[in-house]
């Protein structure tokens, strides 16, 4: 029988040189990427924008960390799909590639996953929209943003709250403890968990609303329809896009049951139009934002109007177009739905319409099913939103990385690799090919030359198993 070690057994310490230890090098992505973020100059232009919210260094005390590395961190968690804070300090602690990327050397400390809540905290919205303007200026600066063409459009995702948890407004009973007493008083027992769900599922009148019923531990987050069309509790998170390039210009993470056409409609798109004349300074202001579309769950008479009368066009399909009836609207009503049929019906609003399903789906598509949005980590529409401020501005950055290298993201960098490497191997597969058949030509010559028997040659055998490449 073998003894067993004891378990506070440790081993000695040892000494290895430091030049020793495997360097941490970004990969070559990640090397393009911040040489992309030095050409514009992005840790200075952020270090002056979160300088306020830093004291002051001869004050004392343990210095802040980086709000460059803060971002490199959520860039490297869009990246690799990464959707909460353990993962992504996990995944830059063990890699080499992100400690590169972020600037720390092997034997130093990356960030813990507790300093996203201090700089988060710290940092507002209106600090992170700065950020998210140095970064329009430089699209714009290649020609990659116009903001005249704009469309607007909501998703869902899952909040980070459990619909078990859910208490009644005003008497704070829960909702398995509302079920078990309507449970009991029609009869069943309320201590079989099967029976009372089952009950739950078919009694009449069951509606979960969320003017009745609300999560204590996340208020804001609301009963809805997730994308799989499951009952959960969710956000509706809203882009506003350039659709002439696909760039983010606005992002909100609003609650589940928030209406698109609401009355605050005009104002969501006039913060856009703002953040668009502060990053592109040089274009005229009456042109940005000259056209808007959506599709027709953003259509209200009122907002339509309001846009139209600040000289928006409008290109947002009216579902309601056959059931109106015009004598009961007011004449500025009938001009605005007039003018609205037609620029849904024009040649250049069908065209709009197609980019709106391009653009703005493409870009739900990479930061929630792609950057690890789709699930929600964080409680509140305010963390919420400064998370995916960060996620549209990594967005917007790999947008800039397509045009200028040609890859926008790790994997796609991996897939031109392995498309490389496919083309080489074929060139030389075609080669080999080439010259196996030239062989095989001039040992047939030699046979018939010294009279000997046919015979299959491995040139031949080759050539005739061969496909094409």
């Amino acid at each position: 029988m073998f003894e067993r070690r004891e378990r506070n057994e440790k081993q000695d310490e040892f000494w290895v040189q430091a030049g020793r230890l495997p360097a941490a090098v970004p990969s070559a992505f990640y090397r393009r990427l911040n040489a992309t973020l030095e050409k514009m100059d992005f840790s200075r232009k952020v270090w002056a924008i979160c300088e306020p919210a830093y004291a002051d260094p001869s004050r004392g005390g343990r210095p802040g960390i980086d709000p460059v590395v803060y971002l490199k961190m959520l860039m490297i968690g869009f990246f690799e799909n990464l959707p909460g804070q353990r993962a992504i300090a996990a995944r830059c602690e063990d890699s080499l590639s992100a400690r590169g990327f972020l600037g720390y050397s092997l034997e130093e400390t990356t960030p813990d996953q507790s300093s996203f809540t201090v700089i988060r905290d710290r940092l507002g919205v209106e600090q992170l929209e700065a950020i998210h303007v140095v970064l329009l200026a430089a699209l714009h600066a290649h020609g990659l943003l116009r903001g005249r063409k704009l469309g607007i459009d909501s998703s869902v995702i899952e909040a980070n709250a459990s619909l078990r948890a859910l208490e009644h407004r005003n008497t704070e009973e829960s909702y398995w403890d509302y079920v078990r007493r309507l449970a009991a008083e029609a009869g069943l027992d309320p201590a079989d968990t099967k029976a009372v769900r089952r009950f739950d599922r078919k009694r009449e009148g069951r509606k979960t609303s969320n003017q009745e019923w609300q999560n204590p531990h996340d208020p804001e987050a609301k009963v809805g329809r997730t994308k799989d069309g499951a009952t959960d509790m969710t956000y509706k998170p809203e882009h506003i896009t350039d659709l002439e390039s696909g760039a983010i210009v606005r992002v909100e993470v609003r609650p589940g049951d928030a209406a698109d056409n609401d009355e605050s409609l005009c104002e969501r798109v006039e913060e856009a139009v703002v953040l668009l004349g502060e990053a592109l300074p040089g274009e005229p202001v009456e042109k940005l934002g000259g056209e808007l579309c959506a599709d027709e769950g953003y259509f209200a008479i009122e907002p339509i109007r309001q846009l139209q009368a600040c000289g928006v066009r409008t290109v947002i399909g009216d579902p309601q177009a056959g059931r109106r009836k015009p004598e009961n609207a007011s004449q500025e009503q009938r001009a605005a739905l007039s003018y609205a049929k037609r620029s849904v019906g024009s040649a250049s609003g069908k065209a709009l319409l197609r980019k709106r399903g391009e653009h703005l789906e493409r870009g739900f598509c990479h930061m929630l099913d792609h950057g690890g949005l789709r699930r929600a980590t964080l409680r509140g529409c305010e963390k919420l939103t400064k998370r995916h401020m960060v996620a549209a501005m990594t967005y917007n950055l790999s947008l800039l990385m397509r045009s200028l290298f040609g890859i926008g993201t790790p994997k796609q960098a991996i897939a031109a690799a392995s498309a490389r490497l496919r083309a080489v191997s074929c060139w030389l597969f075609c080669l080999a090919r080439h010259f196996c058949s030239r062989f095989a030509a001039l040992s047939g010559v030699i046979r018939k030359f010294l009279g000997s028997s046919p015979a299959v040659y491995p040139g031949q055998r080759f050539a005739r198993f061969s496909t094409d490449c």
